[in-house]
């Protein structure tokens, strides 16, 4: 009987990308060390543009490809670097993230993806992989494999430091907003352009609010050295319309090169987020609009709340002294304040009354918000005299109802000819018509319309 042939084994060929890594070290990657570090999802852009710093000194240039996983098969450097795990996972196209930065402008990141380069000459290999989906918040995880330890350990603290400076949120306008899921994400504005001119606020006042904020930025080097705190809190409070945010707005305009993060509504529960923000970022100007949402008194809070009030203070008191961070707060009910938030020193420098507009306020309002329309009033210091008691909001709000009625009656007419009984049919109806809501949302402080 014939002897059966033997079949002859053809040796399995290794995973793509261990071969790589294998070729690139010219050893087994297996036996070299890998540092890995976490970051936090929003800093998605910050990473990107800190790799793409550091890797253009790598000659020859970076390479990069994607890895693909198979499901349930959490990647990590390590596999890729054995043979066995590594099969588990395949080379393929690079995947993008298309993350939002400031001025409507787009960064595509690497989401999932290898580097090969060389620093000086020495070979390193690094992995940007999404962390595991299964944990409470996702982060980007971030592994840097070299021939040492001493060499990976030494990009590591390079990369985390060029994330760290953050230059894709440094000297702009963000807010924080909180995802159970998927964590913080960081959304950039843009301030409105309020003009020093716009700002209808008694001179006195104006000149105390831009020493407190502006002062101290300008004159920092020069405070630091003689020994005095930069960080500080202005508390501007008053009724609804008198412009708080709006000299909050323009404050945090008045400063360029500032970080400013704006918390407002949803964005309360990202204090501790904001804050961590811009102590990395500073000098940083923090916005708090509405405190007394989260600020009342413990007794009236929700649990929640009490949380979020806790979370506030603790992040004011846990800044450095030489931090330049701003805190501007507005309210539009003092009385109901946390005494601690109010009146605790270091937490609360300054807290002024932006009040209702004085009679010489009153009349730059009325030249103000008549901007772009023909006023045809008999006598203009009447409707001074006669909106005593009234808010900034309430005169701007005024004059564009009077406008809406002189459209009306205009016809087809391309100018806007507002007269005397324009505005006092407007007055009429937001005093009258409107109800004590109408009045109270506009920051009216009187009782029924006055008369000439």
């Amino acid at each position: 009987m014939a002897k059966a042939k033997k079949r002859s084994r053809k040796p399995s060929r290794a995973p793509a990308l261990f071969t790589r890594l294998r070729k690139h070290f010219g050893t087994d990657p297996a036996k070299l060390p890998v540092i890995e570090q976490t970051f936090p999802s929003y800093d998605r852009a910050n990473l990107h543009l800190t790799l793409q710093e550091l890797l253009a000194a790598s000659d020859p240039p970076a390479a990069l490809v994607g890895v693909l996983v198979e499901r349930y098969s959490g990647l990590s450097l390590a596999k890729l670097a054995r043979k066995e795990t590594a099969k588990s996972f395949q080379e393929g196209p690079v995947q993008y993230a298309d993350v939002q930065l400031a001025d409507e402008q787009k960064l595509a990141c690497v989401k999932q993806g290898l580097y090969t380069f060389r620093e000086a000459g020495r070979p390193l290999a690094l992995l940007v992989a999404e962390e595991d989906t299964y944990r409470s918040e996702k982060g980007l995880e971030v592994a840097v494999m070299a021939a040492d330890r001493e060499t990976a350990e030494r990009f590591g603290r390079k990369l985390a430091a060029g994330v760290r400076h953050g230059s894709a949120f440094r000297g702009k306008v963000l807010s924080v907003e909180g995802n159970r899921s998927d964590g913080p994400t960081v959304r950039f504005h843009k301030l409105p352009d309020v003009r020093r001119e716009n700002l209808i606020l008694p001179e006195d006042l104006l000149r105390r609010i831009e020493r407190q904020a502006m002062g101290l930025s300008k004159y920092a080097d020069k405070l630091k050295a003689a020994g005095r705190h930069l960080k500080r809190g202005i508390l501007m409070h008053g009724k609804p319309g008198t412009g708080k945010t709006l000299s909050a707005m323009y404050l945090a305009a008045q400063m360029p090169g500032r970080t400013v993060m704006v918390l407002t509504g949803g964005a309360v529960g990202s204090i501790e987020t904001a804050c961590a923000l811009a102590r990395l970022l500073e000098p940083a100007t923090i916005i708090l609009e509405d405190v007394d949402l989260i600020g009342t008194e413990r007794e009236h809070q929700s649990v929640c709340a009490n949380a979020l009030l806790f979370e506030l203070l603790n992040q004011m008191d846990g800044l450095g002294e030489d931090a330049d961070i701003l805190f501007l707060l507005t309210t539009n009910r003092p009385d109901f304040l946390e005494p601690a938030l109010a009146a605790r020193p270091g937490r609360i420098d300054l807290a002024i009354e932006v009040p209702l507009p004085d009679e010489e306020c009153r009349r730059r309002l009325f030249a103000l918000y008549g901007r772009g329309l023909r006023l045809e009033l008999a006598d203009p210091e009447v409707w001074v005299r006669r909106t005593k008691g009234v808010s900034a909001a309430f005169v701007r709000e005024l004059l564009r109802k009077a406008a809406v009625l002189a459209a009306e009656a205009n016809g087809t007419g391309d100018e806007l000819v507002v007269t005397d009984r324009h505005v006092d049919e407007a007055l009429a109806e937001l005093l009258v018509a409107g109800g004590p809501m109408t009045r109270s949302l506009l920051g009216f402080a009187g009782g029924a319309p006055s008369g000439n």
